[in-house]
């Protein structure tokens, strides 16, 4: 496995090196997918709300400047709340509930 199937770099300045980032909860995850180990729970809405929680990407989550993917297990609803239609990335339905507050009318994966 090479290190550009866990993140890429997206800034043009100095990063550290990206094994220096091997103990982030990030780069574990994204390693435990691309062996083909099975989320649990807690880190399926880790990564959820994560994603859906940072400024820079809609499928990733950025860390110390490197970009890490996670398009490949993500899914796209679009969420109706107090009259209102929004996207989301989650990698599940119950992901996805955990990190929206309020009260949802309904939920549709496109």
């Amino acid at each position: 496995m090479t290190m550009n199937n866990i993140a890429q770099k997206f800034v043009s300045g100095e990063v550290p090196e990206l094994i220096t980032l091997a103990e982030s909860k990030v780069y574990r995850l994204r390693e435990k997918l691309n062996s083909g180990e099975k989320l649990c729970r807690e880190e399926k809405n880790w990564i959820t709300e994560e994603v859906n929680n940072n400024g820079y990407f809609k499928n990733a989550i950025p860390l110390q400047g490197y970009r890490f993917d996670f398009s490949d297990v993500l899914k796209t609803f679009i969420v109706k709340r107090y009259g209102r239609y929004n996207e989301y990335r989650a990698i599940d339905r119950t992901s996805l509930r955990t990190v929206i507050y309020g009260r949802i009318e309904k939920i549709v994966e496109i």
